[in-house]
């Protein structure tokens, strides 16, 4: 195959790597016969300078039609967390489910605390079930493709611990982004906690919530809308609405049962 640029949300050009394309599809839940039937698709519909937006809308329309529904929207995981978005606060909440199935206690979320010089608002306070450490925890939302939590998150997260540190044990900065490579570093001078989207590299959040289905309520399609409805519940986990009771579920949010039935027959397919 001829070596053909493309270029990524952040502007950087990079070489085109079909097997991206084939391991992303595969982990979705592709067979490896179909994601290296869409990979040779794409490559047939390459040019210089392609966008990989465009290259992302490409795969989805392949995987619905070579793949199914369930596959398409797992491949869309890091857009449905970009999706939670700031209004609501429904990223923080969803930060909070995840963990909570990894051996912390959330026990509040957006608490205003007083520390040595001023008081802070803290997104999440954890604690570990382990050995009871108290977690303060910055969750970092972007909106646009591409972006890097950087250094001066990492830094603002370390400075707010240092003056709450007669509260808090350990920190914790947590985003939907990749974070730049200064980041890495003092964090771990530091032993502050990280967790980003391929961060930790065995342990990021997307290998979190794939690991244990953990998949967010944005990953269904839903409204802007619906999204505000469920987050007033809390409920930001995709697999929770299996569990709810529909007849009071209808009640409490206005969405209608025969709609809450189609996005569960949806959960069960993604979640299988």
């Amino acid at each position: 195959m001829k070596e053909i640029i493309i270029t990524k949300a952040n502007g950087e050009n990079v070489r085109f790597d079909p097997g991206k394309v084939e391991s992303t599809c595969m982990k979705a839940g592709a067979s490896r016969k179909v994601a290296k039937k869409i990979a040779n698709q794409v490559i047939s519909k390459l040019y210089g300078g392609m966008p990989t937006k465009e290259i992302y809308r490409i795969v989805l329309k392949l995987l619905s039609e070579n793949a199914g529904i369930a596959v398409k929207q797992r491949y869309r995981l890091k857009e449905s967390i970009m999706r939670l978005g700031p209004a609501g606060f429904s990223f923080e909440n969803f930060v909070g489910k995840v963990l909570e199935n990894y051996g912390y206690k959330v026990t509040a979320t957006r608490a205003g605390v007083p520390g040595k010089c001023i008081g802070h608002e803290v997104d999440l306070i954890l604690e570990s079930i382990q050995d009871g450490k108290r977690w303060l925890v910055e969750c970092k939302y972007h909106n646009l493709a591409g972006q890097y939590t950087g250094l001066k998150e990492s830094l603002y997260t370390h400075a707010r611990f240092l003056d709450l540190s007669e509260t808090f044990d350990r920190e914790m900065l947590a985003c939907n982004t990749k974070v730049s490579d200064q980041v890495t570093i003092y964090a771990n001078c530091i032993n502050q906690k990280i967790l980003s989207w391929r961060y930790p590299p065995q342990n990021g959040l997307e290998k979190l919530v794939e690991s244990k289905k953990l998949y967010p309520v944005t990953i269904l399609g839903i409204s802007r809308h619906e999204l505000d409805l469920l987050s007033q519940q809390n409920l930001m986990i995709a697999k929770d609405l299996l569990d709810v009771d529909i007849s009071d579920f209808v009640k409490k949010t206005g969405i209608s049962a025969k709609r809450i039935l189609a996005l569960q027959k949806l959960v069960n397919r993604i979640i299988v």
